[in-house]
């Protein structure tokens, strides 16, 4: 019966010393169950066609090109399987990975920095994973915080209807669900959202980064 309740993990790192650690840590723990072990992003989806986990743990720089494998991974992985929790196992503290894995949600996503990790806080996130929870490294929160403070009194300078319509974008809104509960034509609400990229310093940004960073700036408020 005891067996029956491990959470099945597979596990994706190209480097063979830090995969072989993380392999170690994970065998250590009560609660999980270790079904996959992986070294390239083809490997790891097929892993988890194969073996249906209930949670990935990945490193986001793999083979082929060592740019961001593991996110796009995780965000793939978390549409074609929405059950399986995924985990980003990183030793890059860059806002940009965090952004681009939260871009559409945080529900069953986790990103932790290995330098930094322990055997109970990585048992933690994939039981919060595992159960649609979210988890970030506090040292990326941190990161995070400090780029929003810098803008945040930017956001003094928005009007009040382009605080309502960051306010609606926060709720997860797309453009054309604020124009309509607001009573605004789609182009009218365009324009705001322009004009509040720019007076946030946004507007050399990508659209999908500059979306996820104006809510970040908002809720800082």
């Amino acid at each position: 019966m005891a067996a029956m309740t491990l959470l099945r993990v597979v596990l994706a790192d190209d480097n063979l010393l830090i995969r072989q650690g993380v392999a170690a840590l994970l065998q250590s723990l009560d609660s999980v169950e270790l079904v996959a072990e992986c070294d390239d992003v083809d490997a790891l989806l097929n892993a988890v066609d194969e073996r249906q986990p209930d949670v990935v743990i990945t490193d986001i720089r793999m083979p082929p090109t060592h740019t961001d494998e593991g996110i796009q991974a995780a965000l793939s992985i978390r549409e074609s399987h929405p059950s399986t929790g995924v985990v980003v196992l990183s030793q890059f503290s860059e806002p940009s990975f965090v952004l681009a894995l939260f871009e559409h949600g945080s529900e069953g996503l986790a990103y932790l920095l290995k330098e930094r990790v322990s055997p109970e806080e990585l048992e933690r996130a994939v039981q919060a994973v595992a159960g649609g929870g979210s988890v970030v490294d506090p040292k990326i929160v941190e990161v995070l915080v400090e780029g929003r403070t810098r803008r945040s009194s930017a956001v003094d300078q928005l009007t009040p209807r382009e605080r309502e319509v960051l306010a609606l974008i926060a709720e997860g809104l797309n453009n054309a669900s604020v124009a309509e509960a607001l009573v605004l034509s789609p182009k009218a609400v365009a324009k705001h959202i322009n004009s509040i990229f720019s007076k946030l310093g946004l507007s050399e940004e990508e659209t999908a980064h500059r979306r996820v960073k104006a809510v970040l700036m908002w809720l800082a408020q």
